[in-house]
């Protein structure tokens, strides 16, 4: 989830009876939708001795303190392990893998009725998620044809917040609420409800 550390864990196996020692390079990098890397978050190497028939795991910590900043709104870091089995010239493995950070910031709570051309009042609640205070908070909701702005407070580490947002449905059938909070440390967090208007 983005705003938390990441911990991933590289699985090592020998399969051999022989003794064998891997190199093993770990690196981490903010990417694009297209695999095209934007910045590299953080490198490790180390050394692994793996025994005859023998298995060890690998963890490997990605604090948001490194990749906070370095984040596109795709949301994706891809981590890559280069495996090289020492004194075994040309044997190498090549592990891939492409994390995409999950936003679970904005909730729409609606009435269980919503009937045509009665005023309603949705509860719209969003959150930073992030171990430090956000600012310039502001929230655009979209509601049949039309772009409501709505300039926020400011929040707190982890904190919760939410509004009220009342509107008069004019038909029938579904209208679909889409609600886009962005502040100073991230943007384009999105959240969607279909309502189904009733009729009087």
């Amino acid at each position: 989830v983005f705003g938390k550390d990441i911990t991933l864990i590289l699985i090592l196996n020998n399969l051999s009876f022989d003794h064998k020692t891997v190199k093993v390079d770990m690196s981490a990098s903010a990417v694009l939708y297209t695999r095209r890397a934007v910045a590299e978050i953080l490198k490790s190497t180390t050394s692994v001795d793996l025994g005859s028939k023998q298995g060890k795991h690998i963890r490997l910590k990605i604090p948001y303190s490194y990749y906070g900043k370095y984040l596109t709104t795709d949301k994706r870091i891809q981590v890559t392990a280069l495996c090289e089995v020492v004194n075994m010239h040309g044997v190498k493995l090549l592990v891939e893998k492409t994390i995409i950070l999950e936003d679970t910031n904005i909730v729409i709570k609606i009435p269980r009725q919503v009937v045509v051309n009665k005023a309603v009042t949705l509860e719209i609640s969003y959150a930073n998620p992030l171990p430090e205070p956000v600012r310039r908070c502001v929230m655009l909701v979209t509601l049949m044809n039309q772009q409501v702005k709505i300039n926020l407070a400011p929040l707190a580490p982890r904190e919760r917040s939410k509004i009220y947002f009342e509107f008069t449905p004019r038909r029938t059938g579904p209208l679909q609420l889409q609600v886009d909070f962005s502040c100073d440390k991230f943007s384009h967090v999105k959240g969607f409800v279909t309502i189904a208007v009733a009729p009087a």
